[in-house]
């Protein structure tokens, strides 16, 4: 029986999710490129999987955002956002601690979290995963330029048709047209083919190599010798740079786990989860430094101080040192260090003020949320000493974990960190806009929230019942030009303003009649549409389906 759908935030975005099975133990299943928590149990192979684990676990299920049934209203997210949906999902059901089970794109948004938060990690479990999906001469198995751009154009002229290939991902099940049947629906419900394209475009930029040896939690790693989707060497690769990661290869050349030889997976799994010892507490973790040094004399300590601290908490951050001209502070993830920096600078400048940042991710002692070590502190400021007014500075690695952020890089240096004898290559960063314009002595939402699109969301959501709100409202409120939002929704969501206010309004529709607290043309009016059939159309063009479909 299928369990009930339910829904929690994470930020403002809804995160669809299901909780199922009478184990003591809580699992958290993240699943490759798209999903649909609903579409999953049409298919018997992978309910029967699924009940399995139900039977020694709580298993919980989710869509990350812009996939199922989670908000559609974004396209494009980072591993950060992934990394805040999961952390959502085991908030909305309790669950403190969890085994995180990632398979094929999902194995690095479980690895980055198993990383960054090693204390709420059980044990890491993944199959058929890969740390890069772009060909470098250190990680040759990964697909060319060329390669990902048939993929794309695959995507584009024929999402979930028989010219994607889709029996690659599972050979053993080619001639069964039952399971092909239900695999293309299944694809074609997790993900318009615009969010397809995108999201196999980020996961493209996707490079999680050099966090793989911060991961300290239990882990197993599953894959099938002959998987085409992802060379059986980059499991081999990864599980090399776990410390004590169990590597095991199964006949076979299935990318999904549910086809081919499912009981020696399943078998496997139930034999490490109830088996494992993790450790009660983890000293070390990754955290994202981020260290600004003052460029212009000013007056008032702390007054700035107090203004730092501001936004850096704005964005989830901790300030941990701060002295006359250089201040430190720590993230659980490099987007929002980098776009703290980012609003840092810009409130300087509106100060006369100047000030550059840098910003880097380690693996470091838990309680150095709390304060930094001369190493790390000696690394920051020679990071620092490299940037110009009003530039951010950030280490290669950092560049890795921002693929969908929407920003801009460009080689700039190397330092020397002194813990590893190694030159760290440094990108500048800049926001793909500059916010600085016409409308900027307009009361503005800027910096109330931690991203562009909260703040776009939050002003939508304020003028939900003013069917005369549009395009250059919006604009007037975030401030903004109309030709900057366009440029900034669309590298974010893949979607024109106007859409985005559409869609922002439909789902609020959605969310309404379901709760069935008012009829359709009521919604229609309280979502900003003067014409019921109006709403029906558009309704229809979003979800597939009508509104009085919705409510039978």
């Amino acid at each position: 029986m299928k369990p009930s759908t339910q829904y929690t935030k994470s930020g403002r975005i809804n995160i669809a999710y299901q909780v199922f099975g009478s184990g003591t133990i809580d699992l958290v299943y993240i699943p490759g490129w798209v999903s649909n928590i609903d579409w999953m149990w049409a298919c018997p192979e992978l309910v029967h999987f699924l009940y399995e684990l139900g039977k020694i676990c709580r298993v919980i299920l989710f869509d990350k955002r812009g996939t199922g049934l989670s908000d559609r209203v974004v396209e494009l997210s980072t591993l950060e956002e992934r990394m805040d949906d999961l952390r959502a999902v085991m908030d909305a059901v309790g669950a403190e601690k969890a085994i995180l089970f990632g398979h094929s794109e999902g194995g690095s948004v479980s690895a980055l979290f198993a990383a960054t938060y090693p204390n709420r990690t059980i044990s890491l479990i993944t199959f058929g995963v890969f740390a890069k999906r772009r060909y470098a001469p250190d990680y040759p198995w990964a697909p060319t330029d060329e390669q990902r751009q048939q993929v794309y154009d695959m995507i584009e002229n024929s999402w979930g048709g028989g010219e994607m290939n889709l029996e690659t991902l599972a050979p053993s099940k080619a001639k069964d047209p039952i399971f092909m049947d239900w695999l293309a629906n299944y694809l074609r419900s997790g993900a318009s083919p615009s969010a397809a394209l995108v999201l196999t475009k980020t996961n493209t930029e996707v490079d999680i190599v050099d966090i793989l040896g911060s991961i300290k939690v239990p882990t197993l790693m599953m894959q099938r010798t002959n998987d085409v989707d992802v060379k059986i060497e980059e499991g081999r690769f990864i599980a090399q740079r776990i410390a004590g990661a169990r590597f095991v290869e199964f006949d076979g050349d299935d990318h999904l786990f549910w086809a081919g030889n499912t009981e020696e997976v399943l078998n496997e799994m139930k034999a490490f989860i109830l088996n494992v010892k993790p450790r009660p507490n983890y000293e070390r973790q990754l955290f994202t430094i981020m260290a600004g040094r003052i460029l212009s004399s000013y007056k008032g300590d702390n007054e700035l101080l107090q203004l730092i601290n501001r936004l850096v908490v704005q964005y989830r951050g901790k300030v941990i040192r701060f002295n006359q001209d250089t201040f430190i502070a720590s993230f659980q993830g490099p987007s929002k260090a980098v776009h703290c920096g980012i609003a840092l600078i810009d409130t300087f400048e509106s100060l006369d003020l100047k000030v550059c940042v840098g910003v880097h991710i380690k693996e470091m002692p838990v309680d150095q949320a709390h304060f930094i070590s001369n190493e790390t502190g000696s690394f920051v400021t020679s990071m620092l000493k490299q940037a110009g007014p009003s530039q951010i500075l950030i280490t290669q690695t950092v560049k890795h974990l921002l693929s969908g952020a929407g920003l801009n890089f460009a080689q700039h240096n190397t330092v020397f960190e002194t813990t590893t004898a190694n030159h760290l290559l440094l990108y500048s960063v800049t926001d793909q806009l500059n916010y600085q314009n016409e409308y900027t002595s307009q009361p503005t939402l800027a910096r109330q929230n931690d991203s562009f699109l909260e703040n776009i969301l939050q002003c939508i959501e304020s003028h939900m019942s003013n069917e005369k709100f549009g395009v250059d409202m919006l604009c007037k409120e975030v401030g903004i030009s109309e030709r900057q939002l366009q440029r900034k929704l669309k590298s974010i969501t893949n979607k024109s303003p106007n859409q985005m206010i559409s869609s922002v309004r439909l789902h609020k529709a959605k969310e309404l009649i379901l709760s069935n607290h008012e009829g359709i043309a009521e919604v229609a009016f309280q979502t900003g549409f003067a014409s019921p059939s109006y709403f029906s159309k558009c309704f229809k063009r979003e979800f597939g389906h009508s509104p009085s479909d919705l409510l039978s």
